[in-house]
């Protein structure tokens, strides 16, 4: 879900501590490993399951590691992807076998009703390819393209779009309360009137990676490796991550799902298990 980040921050980026949680299972070994490339985001379909948006298409793993897809046969490399089992939003580049119907070279928005098998375009198609995009209450999307530094939002389920504020977020996460955040390289802002304008959250890290929470909340990682998570405009230190995090989702069991250099982690209770390693994955 990233789009353009700062030299500085890439810097920062580059110094992540190889950190380990305590408890840290191994893999399960029963799993055969699949080479899905990097992974732009998560989504919760609930019961156990999550959802993987990747460079070569989107998958599901379970609480046992057990892998499936690329769901649908869908080949694209999801670049931004958000929603929840309903409904489900994204962007990127069409794969070999992609539909032409979905556009090229770039996705523009696209959506699906049926947990990723199908897909229609929505907005945007073959015209834009949204790194950073994430959905809100009310049918609202909020995203910033690989062409440009404006927030687009829409506040329709993707149908009509206003252009906001320039802003170098490298992530952005919406809370059912309306509330907008964004990570930058100069720090953590937020939006209080859909997009307009920003203003920085003092005393909050510096995060690269952000994700809502069910319950009004921010979780988030550090550029030190550090897992935290706001609410009530407290923040709290809940864990650490093994190299860059490329995605995180709070479940509504109130586990967190993250992908980094361990494959697919599952943090619960304090401990940390590798669901799956791809075959990428040193």
């Amino acid at each position: 879900m990233k789009s353009r980040i700062s030299k500085h921050l890439l810097a920062s980026l580059s110094l992540l501590s190889v950190l380990f949680l305590s408890a840290c299972s191994p893999p399960n070994p029963t799993s055969p490993a699949v080479n899905f490339g990097h992974v732009h985001g998560i989504v919760d379909l609930g019961g156990g399951d999550i959802l993987l948006g990747t460079h070569s298409g989107i998958y599901t793993i379970n609480e046992e590691g057990d892998v499936a897809g690329p769901i649908g046969g869908n080949d694209f490399d999801a670049m931004g992807i958000s929603g929840d089992e309903k409904t489900l939003y994204a962007s990127g580049h069409p794969g070999p076998n992609t539909d032409a119907q979905l556009g090229t070279p770039n996705l523009g928005i696209i959506r699906s009703d049926d947990e990723g098998e199908n897909w229609s375009p929505v907005s945007f198609t073959g015209a834009e390819d949204f790194h950073v995009l994430t959905v809100g209450p009310n049918n609202s999307l909020y995203g910033i393209g690989s062409g440009s530094l404006a927030l687009r939002v829409s506040l329709n389920g993707g149908q009509t779009w206003q252009n906001k504020s320039k802003i170098e977020a490298v992530d952005l996460a919406a809370t059912s309360d309306g509330a907008l955040f964004a990570a930058t390289p100069e720090g953590l802002l937020v939006s209080e009137d859909k997009g307009t304008s920003f203003t920085p959250i003092k005393g909050a890290p510096l995060l690269y990676t952000i994700s809502s929470m069910p319950e009004d909340g921010l979780i988030g990682v550090d550029v030190n490796g550090v897992l935290w998570k706001m609410s009530d405009q407290k923040w709290q230190q809940f864990g650490s991550s093994r190299g860059t995090v490329q995605a995180l989702l709070e479940l509504e069991s109130g586990a967190v799902a993250l992908v980094d250099e361990r494959g697919v982690v599952l943090l619960k209770d304090s401990k940390a298990e590798v669901l799956y390693r791809p075959a990428s994955s040193p």
